[in-house]
């Protein structure tokens, strides 16, 4: 018999159909995603090391703008509208976790103008995006300005021949086929339009730490209650304990039911990837509370290890998940935006509705399909040499973790993550995350990223991204030599 999940049809849908989905919508139904989605590739501003300085280091410019959060009395205005702003909003807890640490930087930047900042804080890769990628996507856009080659709207989905590359090349064997995928902007973005998908009426899980979005658009959706500050902690919202302790991965015998169960593997913050038999369980876990598992394997190819790449490397998997992915930490694509989500048929709502039949309608909605150019670039992506380039690009980023990890274990820290993820999770017992990252700023010029912006369970420790140029891995290392010897 096939497994239906426990997961209802969002009310929204159910006027919505009343038999199949006939193709593409029309062009007056397709609406802007502007307002669900973001680009996780801004949250620092333009970056001042994209280029390589003789002496390693870029000057920083003596001037910084900073963007004003708050109105001071000379900017409010008397007139108001009648609109009544989203409830939900005023739950999110100061800002985003990344704009926060901008703003941060740009401040220091204030007090310190000629200082040599280094940013090792948000996950934007460094390095040239590989040139057999790049010719692919200049020919596309010439092919552009040609009658022959101009092309328009593409399906929404993504193009057939991307589709069925992403489907050999990551899932083959493993009962995913083209028509599965749907290309987008990138994962972030397909998780607040899976958000969307899903509804207000759902409950959450979320590995404790990770990524905030995960949260955040959670509670943008109303399926949060207020937040808790002595636990620092949404109501309504199930968080799965992982430490050291556990191996970063949670005990499910103290995980409490929901709809929807977000996992990352490699995990964003910690580095730490999920075994087979790990995720046997989870897969399990999801079954027996007819709960939908939310994959993301935005880092699947960094990984060193026989550990599973896909989560529908699990038997009966694709009854119980779906999975979103990038090419944004594998080619360099932060700012061109391609990831895709992956959706087996046979995954069900409780009333026996294919739940990708909804994202597809989502999709249709509000989004107007990946640009053909990124599409390009993705399909070179996938050649036999734009693999070989990949893989060169994520060795030379790998390096780079290796640089970090004996730094920190050389002065003594408890250092995690690494081996399967560009990120190292660093450990400060009795220590505050922010504090830390303070510190680190005020005397090196190193940017961070504080555990506890990942979610309780990261509170004393510092994330370190490996994203960057080799000379400033260096001399970043070296910092941390002189602030922690």
């Amino acid at each position: 018999p096939k497994h239906i999940s426990s997961v209802t049809l969002p009310a929204s849908f159910a006027a919505i159909f009343s038999g199949e989905i006939i193709g593409k919508m029309s062009s007056t139904h397709q609406l802007t995603s502007s307002m669900i989605s973001s680009s996780s590739s801004t949250f620092l501003g333009p970056s001042n090391f994209n280029l390589r300085a003789r002496n390693g280091c870029l000057p920083m410019p003596k001037r910084v703008n900073t963007c004003k959060c708050v109105a001071t009395p000379q900017d409010k205005i008397e007139y108001k509208t009648n609109v009544s702003r989203n409830s939900n909003m005023s739950k999110l807890q100061a800002g985003y976790l990344f704009p926060e640490i901008a703003r941060r930087r740009s401040a220091h930047l204030l007090k310190y103008p000629d200082a040599q900042i280094i940013s090792l804080g948000i996950g934007d890769t460094t390095e040239p995006i590989p040139e057999v990628i790049t010719s692919a996507m200049a020919k596309k856009a010439h092919e552009l300005s040609t009658i022959e080659g101009y092309s328009g709207y593409g399906a929404e989905q993504g193009a057939k021949p991307l589709r069925a590359a992403i489907a050999k090349e990551f899932y083959s064997g493993l009962g995913i086929g083209d028509d599965d995928i749907f290309v987008s902007d990138g994962a972030k973005c397909d998780i607040s339009r899976l958000q969307v998908m899903f509804g207000s009426n759902v409950t959450i899980a979320v590995q404790d730490p990770s990524y905030p979005a995960y949260v955040d658009s959670s509670v943008i959706m109303g399926q949060t209650g207020q937040f808790i500050t002595d636990v620092q902690k949404y109501g309504n919202i199930e968080y799965m304990k992982c430490t050291p302790e556990n191996g970063f991965f949670p005990d499910l015998s103290t995980v409490g039911r929901t709809d929807i169960i977000f996992f990352c593997s490699p995990n964003n913050p910690t580095g730490a990837a999920a075994t087979r038999e790990q995720l046997k369980q989870l897969v399990e876990f999801a079954k027996k509370n007819g709960s939908i598992i939310v994959y993301d394997s935005a880092y699947a190819m960094y990984m060193s290890d026989d550990n599973p790449r896909s989560i529908f490397e699990i038997p009966g998997a694709e009854e119980v998940a779906l999975e979103t992915a990038s090419f944004s930490k594998y080619a360099g694509f932060t700012g061109v935006r391609l990831g895709w989500t992956v959706i087996p048929k046979q995954l069900l709502y409780s009333d026996g509705f294919p739940v990708a039949k909804d994202f597809n309608r989502i999709v249709c909605t509000c989004f107007n399909g990946a640009s053909n150019i990124s599409q390009a670039g993705a399909l070179a992506c996938l050649t036999p040499e734009g693999l070989e380039a990949m893989h060169k690009v994520i060795g030379f980023y790998k390096e780079n973790t290796n640089i970090i990890m004996d730094t920190f274990t050389s002065l003594g820290y408890d250092v995690y993550g690494g081996k399967n993820a560009p990120y190292v999770w660093v450990h400060f017992p009795k220590q505050s995350s922010w504090d830390v990252f303070a510190e680190i700023l005020e005397k090196t010029h190193v940017v961070t990223t504080p555990g506890s912006g990942f979610g309780p369970g990261g509170e004393g420790f510092v994330r370190v991204s490996a994203f960057g140029h080799r000379e400033n891995i260096l001399e970043a290392c070296r910092r941390f030599k002189q602030l922690y010897k």
